[in-house]
């Protein structure tokens, strides 16, 4: 398995869809990068030359924000909006949904398993 980036990119795979296995690499960014590499994307992870493979990593690390460091300014972000206490913030700490979705019947990813709530027995009379 080639590695680039500190990932293993799978063998059997096209290169321009093993690259998409890098956290903040889509299928944009890794057709630019071949393009930039002068790579044909077509070809498979196994049958890249040492020289492309050290080629496409060093535009990556030169170029572009991936894995470890991209989990880190995202979690950054977050932590800065809940340091502020704007609604974004807010929401995040609630672990609710922070973009306008509605939550009276949805956003169960959020809001994790339903939490019942014992509601009013039969009114009489």
């Amino acid at each position: 398995m080639p590695r680039i980036a500190g990932v293993d990119v799978p063998d059997r795979k096209k290169i321009r869809y093993g690259l998409r296995y890098i956290y903040g690499v889509g299928p944009k960014l890794a057709d630019d990068i071949l393009t930039e590499c002068d790579i044909d994307g077509d070809t498979r992870a196994n049958e890249l030359s040492e020289q492309q493979l050290s080629s496409i990593a060093a535009c990556i690390d030169a170029n572009h924000l991936v894995e470890g460091g991209l989990r880190r300014q995202t979690a950054q972000n977050i932590s800065r909006l809940r340091d502020i206490r704007c609604y974004r913030g807010d929401r995040h700490r609630r672990g609710l949904p922070s973009r306008g979705q509605r939550t009276k019947c949805n956003a169960r990813t959020r809001k994790g398993r339903k939490k019942t709530v014992a509601g009013k027995k039969g009114v009489k009379g």
